[in-house]
C-alpha cells in the first residue's frame, strides 16, 4: 500500500514522529510541510488529496494542531473522504464503513504512541463492501456530483 502523509507546521512534529513507524506498513510519500516553518493547512490538504485522487498514494494521513482545519480542507475534493478520528475505533470504521481514504490527526490533541495506534487501525482496516455500505457510499458519490454540477 502507498501512503501519503501530509502535515501543517502544527503537524510536523508528529508527521516526522510516525513517518519511521509507517515504513514497514508499506511505500511512503511525505507530501509536506517539510519544517515547523508556518504553513497553510489547506495547502497541504491540497496536496494530499492530489496525490490520492491521481493514484500517486493509495490512502493518506494528514495532520493540523486539531484536525478540524485539515479535514474541513480535505473534503472539499470530490472522491477524498477523510475523517478525524482520535478512537482507534472510528479509525477502522471509517475504513470498513465509509471507505474513508483520509486519516486525519490532531497533532495537539493526541500524542505519538495513540497516532501509531490509529494509523496501524487505519491503514489495516479494508471496506467490507456490504450492501448497505455501498448504497450509503454511492449517495455520498451522487451528492458530490450534484453538489459539483450545482455549486450548492
Amino acid at each position: 500500500m502507498k501512503v501519503g502523509i501530509a502535515a501543517d507546521h502544527a503537524g510536523y512534529a508528529l508527521k516526522q514522529e510516525l513517518i519511521p513507524s509507517l515504513r514497514p506498513l508499506g511505500a511512503i510519500q511525505d507530501l509536506g510541510t517539510d519544517s515547523p516553518d508556518p504553513v497553510d493547512y489547506p495547502d497541504v490538504a491540497e496536496a494530499l488529496a492530489r496525490a490520492l485522487l491521481s493514484g500517486a498514494v493509495d490512502r493518506g494521513v494528514l495532520l493540523c494542531g486539531s484536525g478540524v482545519g485539515a479535514s474541513v480542507a480535505a473534503n472539499k475534493f470530490p472522491g477524498i473522504r477523510a475523517g478525524l478520528c482520535h478512537d482507534t475505533y472510528s479509525a477502522h470504521q471509517g475504513v470498513e464503513h465509509d471507505d474513508m481514504n483520509v486519516l486525519v490527526l490532531g497533532a495537539r490533541v493526541i500524542g505519538v504512541e495513540l497516532a501509531r495506534e490509529l494509523v496501524r487501525a487505519f491503514l489495516g482496516a479494508r471496506f467490507t463492501h456490504e450492501e448497505r455500505h455501498e448504497r450509503r457510499l454511492g449517495k455520498i458519490k451522487a451528492l458530490e456530483e450534484r453538489v459539483g454540477r450545482h455549486g450548492s
